[in-house]
């Protein structure tokens, strides 16, 4: 699995970030959700340059232009709930995709053990295709990776790139391992150190579905 992270380097994508850790700005969900959209857009922009691509005539009313198009089928796949502001981002970027959707969540056996559990999958075809599955949050690496094997039991992608925002060191180690030898991308904006004995990332931003979308029972 190759591992690309976007603020090893200066980047745009740090003005986002920094919203959406500020605990003041994160008291806006409008502007929360925003920036996580935001960087759907950067990272979605990095991903169209390793597509493949194919020429075009486009006809201008002075001649013909021959353009690069994408040339690849891209689905955009997305974990609920948190991914949702996520997938839009993309979207934004690869508006003719197809969608896919995934209910994962952390099912708690005890208030600091917990697994993770699928309840529902939609998915087109995959095979052949380029999967962009989008999940803000990296934290074990848990759910992505068992998001990754139920889908790939559904269908065989060409490639399939890993969209997140904030992850661990910890959680990019687990995909790594469970994902060797995958036909497998991880595009991630930044990766912090550690993470608390609930499973969160430090210093991380929290839990990005709450704080888009509203706390849940």
């Amino acid at each position: 699995m190759e591992i690309k992270i976007l603020n090893e380097q200066n980047s745009i994508v740090n003005n986002f970030l920094v919203d959406l850790r500020d605990v003041n700005v994160q008291k806006d969900p409008l502007r929360f959700r925003k920036s996580i959209e935001r960087i759907g857009v950067c990272l979605a922009y990095e991903v169209s340059k390793v597509l493949n691509y194919a020429a075009v005539d486009v006809e201008t009313p002075l001649g013909v232009a021959k353009v690069e198009l994408p040339a690849d089928e891209v689905v955009v796949g997305s974990i609920l709930r948190a991914g949702l502001t996520l997938h839009n981002g993309v979207l934004n970027m690869f508006d003719r995709a197809e969608n896919c959707f995934v209910s994962a969540y952390r099912h708690y056996l005890t208030p600091e053990k917990f697994e993770i559990k699928l309840d529902y999958v939609a998915t087109p075809k995959l095979d052949g295709k380029v999967l962009l599955l989008c999940d803000p949050m990296l934290a074990t690496g848990w759910s992505i990776a068992q998001t990754y094997k139920q889908l790939r039991k559904i269908g065989a992608p060409r490639h399939t790139h890993i969209l997140s925002v904030i992850g661990s060191i910890e959680g990019l180690e687990y995909l790594k391992k469970e994902l060797n030898g995958e036909p497998v991308t991880l595009w991630i904006a930044a990766v912090d150190p550690e993470l608390n004995s609930h499973k969160y990332i430090v210093p991380g931003l929290g839990d990005a579905g709450d704080l888009a979308f509203g706390e849940k029972l």
